[in-house]
């Protein structure tokens, strides 16, 4: 494996901080190149409801602070979510991926912690079917069948992290 270049993960600040916005948008900038351009996906579909009150991760090159990655968790009544994981197609093979994923991982872990969760909570993703091996790596497993997600098939995959590791 190549040498990764300098990076750095940070988390967007929350709704109404400094910088919020300029921030997601770098975020939404390496989604649409990914699944918009690359992958074409509809552009319409990527920018979505959930954004608002998501948390975002924005991995960057240091020190120019270039956009290379994103993953985005939002928290349901029952479960974390993880979604919008992309990482621009030169990159790739640092496997910043697995980075974005752990850096999600733990997030939850602190806010389900702060929310006084103890034991595991769940997280889903849809994972597109070519890519499920890689969320396997982290313990997520298929639920339920294949289905439609913007045009392409997917898979829930579910997995259930310990909050106490």
């Amino acid at each position: 494996m190549a040498l990764a270049p300098e990076h750095s993960i940070l988390t967007v600040p929350a709704v109404g901080q400094p910088a919020r916005d300029a921030l997601r948008q770098q975020c939404y900038d390496v989604r649409i190149d990914v699944f918009s351009h690359e992958q074409g996906f509809p552009l319409d579909t990527e920018i979505d409801d959930l954004d608002a009150a998501a948390t975002h991760f924005l991995l960057r090159l240091e020190p120019s602070h270039k956009p290379i990655g994103t993953i985005r968790c939002t928290k349901h009544a029952e479960y974390y979510k993880l979604s919008r994981l992309a990482v621009l197609k030169d990159y790739r093979k640092f496997r910043f991926g697995r980075e974005l994923v752990l850096a999600l991982h733990e997030f939850v872990r602190q806010d389900a912690t702060a929310s006084g969760t103890h034991g595991a909570v769940k997280i889903v993703a849809h994972s597109q079917i070519p890519v499920m091996p890689f969320y396997a790596k982290f313990g997520y497993e298929p639920e339920g069948g294949e289905f439609d997600e913007d045009g392409a098939p997917h898979q829930k995959m579910v997995n259930h992290l310990s909050v106490s590791d």
